[in-house]
């Protein structure tokens, strides 16, 4: 068996820890075309979804039948709106982004 391993930028294993060798999302950050074809990497572990952040959006892709497919919403986090969350990916500081983020989702905007 061929090992495998890749770095993501951001990784989150949601629900309880135990017995999880690996995240239920893996987040990576497109600065430049080309290099390794990443998505194969993320298939050989079986993570179930991989975000890339490129060029002011979120692309999601999700393992079905052995292969990722793009599509327009999380399979993981059903209930959120990756589209609007992108809003916030470029807000100056962490906190303050959060912040935001947190805010539109008690207002229910």
């Amino acid at each position: 068996m061929r090992e495998r391993g890749v770095e993501p930028d951001e990784c989150y294993t949601l629900g309880p820890r135990h017995d999880r060798m690996r995240p239920d999302i893996a987040i990576e950050v497109v600065w430049t075309s080309g290099g390794i074809d990443k998505l194969d990497v993320y298939r050989g572990l079986d993570v179930p979804e991989v975000w890339f952040w490129r060029d002011g959006s979120i692309e999601i892709w999700v393992l079905e039948a052995e292969r990722y497919q793009r599509r327009a919403h999380s399979s993981v986090l059903v209930d959120r709106d990756v589209v609007r969350l992108a809003e916030f990916v470029t807000v100056e500081g962490h906190s303050a982004a959060q912040r935001r983020y947190v805010d539109v989702l008690r207002a229910g905007r």
